[in-house]
C-alpha cells in the first residue's frame, strides 16, 4: 500500500513543522515566510513560493494563540466592572460604554475579555488579588464608582497598562477618560437660572465619588451667578429613599426652593428618590416646581417624561478609552480630551410659579 502524503495522513489543524517538510525547507522559514518576514530577512522569492504553496495544498490555518504567545502579547483588551452586577441589559448605563469599547477594540484589532469581579459568587474585586487575574488581557479598561485604591495602585506601579473610564486623578499614575460633568452641570443651572429660579437644591449621593464631586463644583460655580453661597444648597444622603421625601420636599418648596437637581449614579438612587417623593407629594413638574437631573434618568424611569439635564456620550467614552490603553500598549504618549455632554431641554423646568418667563 502506499504511503498516504501528510495531508492525508493526520487529523486536526496542519502544523508549521508539515508544511516544511512538504516544502523542503526549514522550520523557521516557514515560520518568517508565514509570519510576513517582519525581520526582513533575504528569502528567494521560489522558496517563498514553495511555502505558501505547501501551506495551501495543507490547509495551513494559523494558530492565534502561538502567534500571540510568540509575539508575548494576548491581543485581548481586559474590562473590569466595580459594580455590584456586571451589566448586560440593554437599559443599564454601562451598555454603550461596551458597545464603544467592542466597536473600537475591533477597530485596533483586539478582542476583549470581561472580567466580572463584582458577580454575585464570584471573587470579589475588594478581596486581595483579585485584579491581579486581569493580567491574563494586555492591558484592562476599569469602570465604577468605587475602586480598591491598593489594588489597582499596584498595578499602575507594575507598569501593567490600565485606563479607568472616568475621571481617576486621585491615583498618581492611572490614565482615565472622562465626561466634563463640570460643564455639563453647570449648564444645567444657568437654564434654571435664565428660567428665574433662584433657590436651587442639589440632591447627591453620601461619598467623594470624582464624577459627584464634579457635578456639585459646577452646580456650585453656575448657582453662585444667580445667589449667595448657601450650605443647604447640595443635600448629600446616603439612603436617598429613606431622606427625600414628600414631606422634605414641601418643607423645601416652604423656606423657597424652587427648582431640585439629582445626580445620576450607577444606582439612579437619588433621582429615583426625588422623582418618587414630588409625584406622592402630588406636587407637578414643572407646573409646581423644577427638577433635572445630572445626566439620564434610570432605565425604570426612561420612559416617564425627558428630564432637563444632559446626555452622557458613553460610547465616545469607551471608544476613548481603548484608543489610550492601546497607545499605551504601543508606547505611545496619548491624551484623550474630556468628552463633551449634550445639554437635554426635557419637559420639567419651566419658570417658577406665579412666573411666566
Amino acid at each position: 500500500m502506499a504511503e498516504k502524503g501528510p495531508s492525508r495522513q493526520r487529523r486536526g489543524r496542519p502544523r508549521q513543522a508539515e508544511v516544511a517538510r512538504l516544502a523542503g525547507v526549514s522550520q523557521t522559514t516557514v515560520s518568517l515566510v508565514l509570519g510576513g518576514n517582519k525581520q526582513g530577512i533575504a528569502l528567494h522569492e521560489e522558496t517563498r513560493a514553495r511555502v505558501l504553496d505547501a501551506a495551501r495544498e495543507l490547509g495551513y490555518v494559523p494558530d492565534p494563540a502561538a502567534r500571540r504567545l510568540a509575539a508575548a502579547r494576548n491581543n485581548l483588551l481586559g474590562v473590569f466592572s466595580f459594580t455590584a452586577t456586571f451589566p448586560t441589559a440593554v437599559e443599564h448605563s454601562y451598555y454603550p460604554i461596551l458597545v464603544g469599547v467592542e466597536q473600537e477594540a475591533a477597530a485596533q484589532g483586539y478582542d476583549l475579555v470581561l472580567f466580572t469581579g463584582s458577580s454575585p459568587g464570584g471573587a470579589q474585586a475588594k478581596d486581595p488579588g483579585a485584579l491581579n487575574r486581569v493580567r491574563l488581557a494586555d492591558g484592562c479598561l476599569f469602570l465604577g464608582r468605587h475602586v480598591p485604591d491598593d489594588q489597582l495602585r499596584q498595578l499602575v506601579a507594575d507598569g501593567y497598562p490600565a485606563v479607568h473610564i472616568g475621571r481617576r486623578d486621585e491615583l498618581e499614575g492611572l490614565a482615565w477618560v472622562g465626561a466634563d460633568y463640570v460643564a455639563a452641570s453647570a449648564e444645567v443651572v444657568h437654564h434654571l437660572g435664565g428660567l428665574g429660579h433662584r433657590r436651587i437644591v442639589l440632591v447627591r449621593e453620601d461619598d467623594d465619588a470624582p464624577a459627584s464631586t464634579d457635578r456639585e463644583h459646577g452646580f456650585r460655580t453656575a448657582l453662585a451667578a444667580y445667589a449667595a453661597d448657601d450650605p443647604a444648597s447640595v443635600v448629600r444622603s446616603a439612603r436617598p429613599a429613606d431622606d427625600i421625601t414628600p414631606e422634605w420636599v414641601r418643607d423645601r418648596l416652604a423656606e423657597g426652593v424652587t427648582a431640585f437637581v439629582a445626580e445620576e449614579t450607577d444606582t439612579g438612587a437619588a433621582w429615583r428618590a426625588l422623582h418618587t417623593a414630588v409625584a406622592a407629594a402630588g406636587l407637578d413638574a414643572p407646573g409646581d416646581l423644577s427638577l433635572a437631573l445630572l445626566g439620564s434618568p434610570p432605565a425604570d424611569l426612561a420612559a416617564a417624561r425627558p428630564p432637563t439635564g444632559f446626555d452622557i456620550p458613553r460610547a465616545d467614552l469607551g471608544a476613548a478609552a481603548v484608543r489610550m490603553l492601546t497607545a499605551q500598549l504601543a508606547g505611545q504618549e496619548h491624551v484623550e480630551p474630556l468628552v463633551a455632554c449634550g445639554f437635554r431641554t426635557g419637559s420639567t423646568a419651566g419658570p417658577p410659579p406665579g412666573r411666566t418667563g
